[in-house]
């Protein structure tokens, strides 16, 4: 019997089960190492390689038969996997040395080496003290660094010494040495908290100190007799974890504690200016970046001489780009810098990074630093926001290397880049092995093709401000049969739902085979269009997004006909959870029903680096929190009209508490605003679980369904 979709992408984790990931070309380029599980419903995640001449695959490590048992993660493990997302089991993250001639990897909290290249032994286990966390090997592949119990170790491969070279093994008082603190690893796209130096004699390790971090308390009504778990959450305006670094020798002979000064460190840092360690780079030259708590300011240090190599202002705030800074063999800083409404790339020496003019044209947004290879700059850039291509920049200019419609990503070292892609044309990523410029071979994905029609989404640009829109229809609708319509959004900062990516508008197709003409909108603050369109909702996370949604939804309704605005619905997940409960509660004139699901409703509870960068301190900007808040609307909403609204939840969410949702609930309930609420005992702000992803879909499109079938709601 086959699967219903539902079924299937619960199973699946959303066909991410078995597709290729986590790429790394050797040096030489003749290697590429990468994650996949075994097939697509195969949630444990293998290590393998790929020869690049040939594209003949190897398994390299395959944890059911190293025994690895996912029940023993360490709760530390766990937290980071639910910071970046991880659904998967198994190996979901590794590192190499430098040649890559060694993997390195932990499963259920113990340290496992594996040989790469020529010498194919199996993996070991390494005699690490468990639980272990990020172990990293030095660029020698001599020794293994790894967090334990709060504290930096270091262990021999040859002779099994290990040593403590930071932190107290367990004793240290809220303080933490290697690993992110919770704002890092969520807001900043900083999941690690240790670097080694080029020649493995040293590691630069960060301090956090969460003793200032209000405690909240996650319980499980579900199991009355487990105690809270007690959370150090930074919620808007509160007190983050104070984070410092130090330079400890590898052998472990300095002094490290948990009391450990702060003075140890990078010189020319003062946390208490620039709170804020966004990133850092160990190449030829050690360089921070840090940044201020308004996030108005961001230097870039060279931590071995104290001397700031550039700042960047901007007055409503400084925008945190992956891969950089990142060096080149010569010596120059990989840098970017907005101008013309563009995030453009600067290549130069530190020494005239404060002065240098960027290297790509106005109009081609930087989003990402792939990597770099000698003198060439790999880079994710768009130029136009649907579309996420890779170029590179060297020597001999700026080249195109994947720019076709779709969503682009790469990998490159010594003459073989690893293409990977998705595009409007099939559901399945594209990776391909070109060396020295020929395709040598490609990397399959095992993932399942889902039980779907092929996602065919209309394009359309919305309004004034050309709003990126997309519609999708039944594959089975008629022209001239009139569609009930469901806005599905995310339509918040960070993230993109309208792409030229049939694999993006799976869950949106599948709505639209029930019955629905599906409208897919990013307003202003989306990402891929400039600074100018990120920044137009600094300090009103409500208003304008809102707007753009209605705008969407009129210019999809005269594109099309057959889309019925009298019966319109809205749904979302966390800032789309948000704004779905927005738009019924501001906009029920437009909306008629809404299912919001870990919906932010009242921004002082949420992290301090991602609210206070749209609506700065509460103290500061207590309208824009008002404005911005859910829970100021019940009153004016019914004394307009109501509209059915069911708010989904996990209880045991870390990112957007429960707490967001009970609190809209009781200003619901006493302005007398009828509305369900749907708790899921033991969901995280991810629900990885099969039945629970399974049934929350069907459970909403009956909620829609039954809301808009009198032809305007209730």
């Amino acid at each position: 019997m086959t699967d219903s979709f539902p079924r299937q992408q619960a199973r699946t984790r959303r066909f991410t089960l078995g597709a290729p990931r986590a790429f790394q070309v050797s040096p030489d380029g003749a290697r590429v190492a990468f994650l996949r599980s075994k097939g697509g419903d195969d949630p444990v995640t293998c290590l393998w390689e790929a020869d690049a001449a040939t594209g003949a695959e190897r398994l390299v490590a395959d944890p059911a038969a190293l025994g690895a048992e996912e029940e023993n993660l360490p709760p530390e493990e766990r937290a980071r996997r639910e910071r970046v997302r991880e659904t998967a089991a198994g190996i979901v993250s590794y590192a190499t040395d430098a040649a890559q001639h060694l993997a390195v990897f932990a499963l259920s909290g113990q340290v496992y080496a594996a040989p790469l290249g020529e010498a194919q032994a199996p993996p070991r286990a390494v005699p690490a003290r468990a639980p272990a966390l990020d172990p990293r090997p030095d660029p020698a592949g001599r020794k293994v660094a790894y967090v334990h119990e709060g504290a930096v170790r270091v262990i021999e491969l040859a002779t099994g010494q290990d040593r403590l070279v930071a932190g107290a093994d367990g004793d240290g008082d809220g303080v933490t040495f290697g690993l992110a603190e919770f704002v890092a690893a969520e807001e900043m796209g900083r999941a690690r908290g240790y670097w080694w130096s080029p020649d493995g004699s040293r590691l630069l390790i960060a301090r956090v100190d969460e003793s200032p971090v209000q405690r909240w308390h996650i319980a499980d009504p579900a199991n009355p007799g487990r105690a809270p778990a007690a959370v150090g959450y930074p919620a808007a305006g509160t007190a983050n974890a104070a984070v410092s670094l130090i330079i400890a020798p590898a052998d472990g002979a300095a002094p490290g504690g948990a009391g450990a000064p702060a003075a140890a460190i990078a010189a020319g840092w003062d946390p208490r200016e620039l709170p804020y360690l966004v990133a850092a780079c160990w190449d030829a030259d050690l360089l921070i970046v840090v940044q201020s708590r308004d996030q108005k300011t961001m230097r870039v240090i060279d931590a071995a001489t104290g001397e700031v190599i550039r700042e960047d202002t901007d007055p409503h705030w400084t925008d945190i780009v992956d891969g950089v800074p990142a060096q080149l063999s010569d010596g120059r800083v990989v840098w970017t810098q907005v101008s013309e409404d563009t995030r453009r790339l600067i290549v130069a020496p530190a020494a005239e990074l404060a002065t240098a003019a960027p290297v790509t044209p106005p109009g081609l947004q930087v989003r990402e630093i792939l990597g770099t290879d000698g003198q060439a700059v790999l880079l994710l850039g768009s130029t136009e926001a649907t579309e996420v291509g890779v170029w590179r920049y060297s020597p001999d200019g700026l080249a195109a290397v994947a720019t076709a419609p779709g969503l682009h990503s790469a990998r490159e070292a010594g003459g073989t880049t690893v293409v990977s892609g998705r595009t409007l044309e099939g559901n399945q990523l594209s990776v391909r092995i070109n060396r020295n410029e020929k395709t040598t071979g490609q990397i399959a994905s095992l993932a399942q093709e889902p039980n779907l029609p092929r996602p065919r989404p209309h394009f359309l640009d919305a309004g004034p401000a050309a709003v990126r829109t997309a519609v999708l229809f039944p594959s089975w609708h008629e022209p001239g049969t009139r569609l009930p319509v469901l806005m599905d959004p995310y339509g918040g900062p960070h993230a993109q739902r309208v792409v030229k990516s049939a694999g993006a508008f799976l869950t949106s197709q599948w709505f639209a085979e029930q019955g629905f003409a599906v409208v897919v909108a990013d307003g202003r603050g989306t990402p891929g269009r400039g600074p100018a369109w990120e920044r137009a909702v600094a300090g009103d996370l409500a208003t304008g997004i809102l707007a753009d949604q209605v705008t969407a939804l009129h210019a999809a309704a005269a594109a099309f006909p057959d889309l019925d605005a009298h019966r319109v619905g809205i749904r979302g997940w966390s800032f789309g959870g948000y704004l779905a409960a927005l738009a019924v509660l501001r906009r029920p004139d437009v909306f008629h029903a809404a299912v919001a699901g870990a919906p932010v409703t009242d921004w002082r509870l949420y992290d301090t680096h991602y609210t206070e960068r749209y609506l700065g301190d509460p103290a500061d900007n207590p309208a824009g929190y008002e404005v911005s808040s859910l829970t100021s609307d019940p009153e004016r909403a019914v004394a307009s009209v109501t509209r059915p609204l069911l708010i989904i939840h996990g209880l045991a969410d870390d990112n957007v508490f429960v707490a967001h949702s009970l609190r809209l609930s009781s200003a619901l309930l006493a302005a007398g605003y009828p509305h369900s609420v749907l708790p899921l005992s033991g969901v995280t702000h991810m629900t990885p679980q099969e039945v629970v992803a399974e049934n929350l879909l069907l459970l909403q499109v009956e909620f829609l369904r039954s809301a808009l079938s009198g032809g305007g709601g209730m």
